[in-house]
């Protein structure tokens, strides 16, 4: 029998057990919207995802100490903001037993296309018609084909190596004209180089040997292939410049990304201050962007942003 005096202090829950129902107007949210926001894809993906199917993920809140009845929105803004548009006046939402808001935007894995394409193939599979996705979504029903299909031709063995990795659509495509072993070759580069592009895919294709292509290429009528072997051999010798100017940065690499990565940090525990996002809101809104900004920074040295 365990004796929980022993055992220590019980973890402490991150959520109250019950949501509640709160008044979208009385949901104050921690940082600004920046302008054309609503004009993004992504936004608008958001409004036609509600209209179709309601609203899937619960905002997050916490209770304002000062003001009863008003709630500090945690995450969920552009959530909050599409059903404004929409005319909902209320929304339920998940309260959290914390403030901070760093968590919730920062500290997520987001949907890579391998895991959309299963999400779209399981949807499918229960029932779910091909036009509802694409409503649901704000896509073309053939951007859903084409998502469904995407893996069609691509080795498992590949699947399973890109499966959490930001490739786009079109590095399958050229994935599928090689052989499988190539494949597996292929993909074991992207994720050497952490390279995922379409054009670095591009380039192992093109410098596949033709016994490794799923399709010989066709000899124009003038007998010369597509890509030369002069083409290739200048493709491998860039390559190796590249590799060579990557090493040159090696050195001073690791210490520069140490202070940028402790940096990002510290003004990510400032943010998760409710009063110090409100104080910079009221009186340095030019600070406050460029801090939120820097947070949405997924990886240093990338300039991409995600977050909601």
């Amino acid at each position: 029998m365990i004796d929980h005096s022993e055992v220590g202090p019980r973890v402490k829950l991150a959520f109250e057990r019950e949501s509640v129902v709160a008044n979208v107007d009385d949901l104050v949210p921690l940082r600004m919207l920046r302008p054309g926001t609503k004009d993004t894809k992504k936004y608008l993906q958001i409004v036609r995802s509600i209209r179709a199917i309601g609203l899937v993920e619960l905002p997050v809140i916490t209770p304002d100490p000062n003001t009863s009845g008003r709630y500090f929105l945690l995450d969920g803004q552009l959530r909050i903001e599409a059903l404004k548009d929409l005319g909902i006046t209320e929304v339920e939402c998940i309260i959290s037993t914390d403030d901070e808001a760093y968590t919730y935007n920062k500290k997520v894995n987001r949907i890579v296309p391998v895991q959309e394409h299963r999400m779209i193939i399981r949807a499918v599979e229960r029932g779910v018609s091909e036009a509802q996705i694409a409503e649901a979504l704000g896509w073309e029903i053939t951007s859903v084909r084409r998502r469904s299909r995407m893996l069609d031709g691509v080795c498992t063995e590949a699947t399973e190596l890109l499966k959490d990795s930001p490739c786009a659509m079109l590095v399958f495509d050229i994935l599928r004209k090689m052989v499988p072993l190539r494949q597996v070759e292929a993909a074991e580069l992207m994720l050497g180089q952490n390279n995922f592009s379409a054009g670095f895919a591009r380039a192992l294709l093109a410098a596949t040997s033709e016994n490794q292509l799923a399709e010989r290429k066709n000899t124009q009528s003038n007998g010369s292939s597509t890509v030369t072997s002069e083409q290739i051999a200048r493709m491998e010798r860039e390559l190796v410049n590249l590799q060579s100017q990557t090493k040159s940065f090696e050195e001073t690499y690791g210490v520069d990304n140490l202070h940028l990565t402790v940096a990002k940090g510290y003004i990510g525990k400032l943010l998760s201050n409710t009063r110090v996002v409100r104080w910079l809101s009221q009186n340095r809104h030019e600070y406050l962007s460029e801090f939120q900004a820097i947070m949405e920074i997924q990886s240093i040295g990338s300039t991409k942003t995600t977050a909601e």
